[in-house]
């Protein structure tokens, strides 16, 4: 076993030196919720009035000994911590009704005025700005070409040109790109690995991006890997002329009244790439207020942020795709049946979740450290929100 051990770490040096530079950041299991504060970041604020989530005068604190989540066989009438608690080191939980905070449960190193990192979660806000720049005009049709506003693609795979912003946002890009975090001592393993880790630590994604090839062709089959949304990010930065971290300070966080600031990881100064996969940093209550934006059908307090039409697209419950769709999942993504009152998530690594119930008018947030349990957040969610009293 030691020698397997060696010849790993060799291969992996032989490999590339990005896969050591991540496990020096990270460690052997990757990033946690406060990674962010090592890497390179922009810095999101909300330049006007601030709004606050009231706090419910009767909290729901019977949700502690509520028995009620089922799934397989590990899980029978079982409550929300007793679920979630013991093996994820979940650190925060936040429940947020019509406009009250009902429930929220602060653990470890988390507090509600905490940034913390949300990974995937990323994917959804990313989808948001290209809803955004679509309604300004920026972006023609979700139906362009990337290379309409990446022209520099057209000099590499043919593929690019029949790749269109549309599968972007729906995992249908058929690129050649995996999300792996594990080790192989295989050297497709190892490729795909240096691929991972170069997005996550490298200092030049556009350079990455040029070099990258496709397993099929663009709207083939949905595939989930975190590449195709980092693209969707260069596409928006390209069409607005700005900053993904200006354009998210412009149009959301200022209009929505964020409490706290924002961070977003980016690969280089040189570059300034941002990580539109899964580099944004915030609190629970802010996140809370992206699902507040969602639920009130793309309008905020009166003023219109994204169109309706962006939110149905996104929201809509759907089997089809795999339950993904504009970078939001449902839980039919995991086999489930469509429950009575079914509702929309996004989620990241570590089991981040923000999901929103429009027929109970519930936003629920969970940040954590880690996610090893089988229960899945999201379902045990939609579970809860479903037996939620009217």
């Amino acid at each position: 076993m030691k020698n397997l051990w060696a010849v790993s770490f060799i291969l992996m040096i032989v490999s590339s030196c990005t896969i050591v530079k991540g496990y020096m950041a990270d460690g052997a299991y990757g990033p946690t919720s406060f990674s962010y504060e090592k890497q390179l970041k922009d810095t999101i604020v909300n330049r006007g009035d601030v709004f606050a989530f009231g706090k419910a005068s009767v909290p729901c604190d019977w949700i502690d000994t509520l028995h009620f989540f089922n799934q397989g066989r590990m899980y029978s009438n079982t409550t929300l911590w007793e679920a979630i608690g013991p093996k994820t080191e979940t650190q925060g939980v936040l429940i947020v009704r019509n406009d009250q905070i009902v429930y929220e449960k602060c653990t470890g190193d988390l507090t509600p005025d905490k940034i913390a990192g949300v990974f995937s979660v990323t994917k959804s806000v990313t989808s948001l700005l290209c809803g955004i720049a679509v309604d300004e005009g920026f972006i023609k049709s979700v139906d362009d070409a990337v290379t309409d506003y990446l022209p520099e693609l057209k000099t590499c795979d043919p593929m690019w040109q029949k790749l269109t912003v549309r599968h972007l946002l729906d995992m249908q890009s058929g690129l050649d790109f995996d999300d792996t975090y594990s080790l192989s001592l295989k050297q497709k393993g190892l490729k795909r690995l240096n691929a991972m880790a170069r997005l996550n630590y490298g200092r030049n994604i556009p350079a990455q991006v040029r070099k990258l090839k496709f397993r099929c062709e663009p709207g083939t089959e949905y595939r989930y890997e975190s590449m195709t949304t980092e693209i969707l990010g260069l596409v928006i930065e390209r069409a607005t002329g700005c900053s993904f971290a200006d354009y998210l300070e412009e149009k959301v966080w200022t209009p929505l009244g964020m409490e706290s600031p924002a961070y977003l990881s980016y690969d280089s100064r040189k570059h300034h790439t941002p990580h539109a996969f899964g580099g944004l940093a915030l609190t629970m209550r802010d996140l809370a207020k992206i699902g507040r934006l969602y639920l009130n059908r793309g309008e905020w307090n009166g003023q219109r942020i994204v169109s309706e039409s962006w939110i149905e697209q996104s929201t809509a419950y759907s089997p089809e795709n795999e339950g993904y769709h504009f970078c939001w999942y449902n839980t039919s993504c995991i086999g489930a049946d469509k429950p009575e009152f079914p509702g929309y998530y996004a989620m990241g690594i570590r089991g981040q979740v923000l999901f929103v119930n429009p027929y109970k008018n519930l936003i629920m947030v969970r940040l954590g450290l880690r996610d090893d349990t089988y229960a899945h957040i999201p379902y045990l969610f939609e579970q809860l929100s479903n037996l939620w009293p009217e």
